[in-house]
């Protein structure tokens, strides 16, 4: 039930990024330069709160379980969102997207949750599962949203995904059960340092943490740039809207397709030993990305890279779970989700400063050597601790 529900979640999250702009400038008579600020405050406030709010409510899910948790998210998320068609300037949007950061966290609850109702031997098909679920959902969201808005209006779109969001919520209401739960009370778990210290391999989870910031950044770097990369491929011609959406789907249905079968192969050979290949699979799809000649290239490059995401994410998290005592569980996969925020705001960045000191094909040379440092911090601070301590 919970794959099910992330799917409809991330459809909810990402049905308004592709107007999200557009809204905003019909919200006042904006100046070019004006309307590319605000667009970007009102993009980034909702991950800047998350990142600072989600060890908050981690900490609140190990207390009273993550079930509650993933009520709060989707009943909070339905609400805000609904209201934001309903916003009369700029100022009210971006207080409702800052909103939506504080009432985020509904996914990384769900993977928690799974994570402790599922054997660790076969936490990473679960998670990969999940993967699987939410990344489904980003995809199809954006087709859905815009052709909603496309119908309808901008508004319209917004009252329709808070009421996806509050069927997520009553699902889950009704159908997803915790069993077994044991709050955590005890005085030491009240601060960060207590935690780290009740860790068997504190060493390995910051590595982790560490992992999941750089591989959402390295990600993040990417993104803004590649529908302006296919426009100079294709020299400006016909299409090139339509091809530049077909790419950035491609990484998105790769990893629909691998991430269950490589937790599945995880729970086999051993997670490391997956997440490594995802690494050098990442380094050798993006160093090449940077010299093709037309789009298809790009395309097919961009496919591979979805699968190694699909050798990533869901593995940071098996291996979280597997390093992670249960009770605990909330709090990590809380930490884990500001890591990623933070990866969020510091990818299109780094993405953006090289491509105005260079070009587009230095972006995916830039972000090949990020990936080859987070594997050489992965190997110090993850691989190696985890093979002497098994040995």
């Amino acid at each position: 039930m919970l794959s099910v529900s992330v799917f409809f979640a991330g459809m909810g999250f990402s049905e308004i990024m592709p107007f999200l702009s557009l809204y905003v400038a019909t919200l006042g008579d904006f100046t070019t330069r004006q309307l590319t600020f605000y667009s970007g405050v009102v993009f980034a406030s909702m991950y800047v709160v998350s990142a600072l709010t989600s060890p908050l409510w981690g900490k609140l899910a190990d207390r009273i379980g993550r079930k509650p948790m993933l009520l709060r998210a989707a009943l909070g998320m339905a609400v805000v969102i609904a209201a934001m068609g309903l916003v009369q300037n700029v100022w009210e949007l971006i207080l409702l997207r800052m909103a939506q950061g504080i009432f985020a966290g509904f996914v990384s609850n769900s993977n928690a949750l799974i994570a402790t109702e599922t054997p660790k031997a076969k936490a990473g098909r679960a998670l990969g599962t999940m993967a699987a679920g939410v990344t489904g959902g980003n995809l199809l969201g954006p087709l859905l949203g815009g052709s909603l808005a496309e119908i309808f209006s901008y508004r319209a779109t917004f009252l329709v995904t808070g009421g996806i969001l509050l069927l997520v919520f009553w699902a889950c209401f009704f159908l997803v059960k915790e069993e077994g739960f044991t709050p955590v009370t005890a005085a030491k778990f009240d601060h960060a340092s207590g935690v780290i210290k009740s860790l068997r391999s504190p060493q390995v989870v910051l590595g982790l943490l560490l992992t999941t910031m750089i591989i959402q950044a390295a990600n993040n770097s990417i993104n803004p740039i590649v529908s302006l990369f296919v426009k100079e491929l294709m020299h400006n011609g016909p299409g090139v809207t339509f091809v530049s959406g077909i790419i950035a789907a491609l990484p998105g249905i790769a990893t629909m397709l691998a991430a269950p079968r490589l937790g599945r192969l995880g729970d086999r050979i051993g997670t490391q030993k997956i997440l490594i290949a995802g690494f050098l699979l990442s380094i050798l799809c993006f160093v090449p990305s940077a010299f093709v000649c037309n789009p298809w290239q790009l395309g097919g490059l961009r496919f591979l890279i979805g699968i190694a995401d699909a050798a990533l994410f869901p593995q940071v998290q098996t291996l979280l779970t597997k390093q992670t005592p249960s009770k605990l569980t909330g709090r990590i996969f809380s930490w884990n989700q500001s890591t990623m925020y933070i990866g969020n705001i510091l990818g299109p960045l780094i993405g953006g400063a090289v491509a105005g000191w260079f070009d587009y094909g230095a972006v995916f040379l830039a972000t090949a050597g990020l990936v080859a440092v987070n594997l050489g911090l992965f190997l110090a601070n993850v691989f190696f601790p985890l093979q002497k301590s098994q040995a």
